[in-house]
């Protein structure tokens, strides 16, 4: 019994110490656009948080929020893109973003900024641009 509490321990109380340092993850952007050849783009952020959040809806996410859990994983593929980038990982991110896409555009790229506040300036530093797809 007490092997099994041993076991199951490590993964109610986590422990924080394995994370090399804490920083800011990636913010990513998408574009939507008709002409390629089009400079001047509109980027969105991919699924922004709410402005506010109600205690109800707190408690509800508590147990079931599945657009914050597949949030996260695309916070983890921005991260693998930045660390180690592969066709793979760019796919799933382009296809993840088009499927929630109104198909009224035909071309689409996303981009990865970091936000860092240095004294009292905020800096916003594009780290990845991906190349322009055409939306199926």
């Amino acid at each position: 019994m007490i092997r099994i509490i041993s076991l199951l321990l490590p993964a109610l109380i986590p422990s924080w110490r394995f994370f090399k340092a804490v920083e800011p993850s990636p913010r990513l952007q998408w574009a939507v656009f008709d002409d390629p050849a089009q400079e001047d783009r509109v980027w969105q952020e991919y699924r922004p948080r709410p402005q506010r959040v109600v205690p109800l809806q707190v408690l509800g996410r508590l147990f079931w929020n599945p657009s914050w859990n597949e949030y996260l994983f695309m916070v983890t593929l921005t991260e693998r893109l930045i660390i180690a980038p592969t066709d793979q990982v760019r796919d799933e991110i382009l296809r993840r973003i088009a499927a929630d896409l109104p198909q009224a555009n035909t071309h689409l790229q996303f981009r990865l900024v970091h936000v860092s506040r240095q004294a009292e300036r905020i800096t916003r530093e594009i780290t990845y641009l991906s190349d322009i797809r055409s939306v199926p």
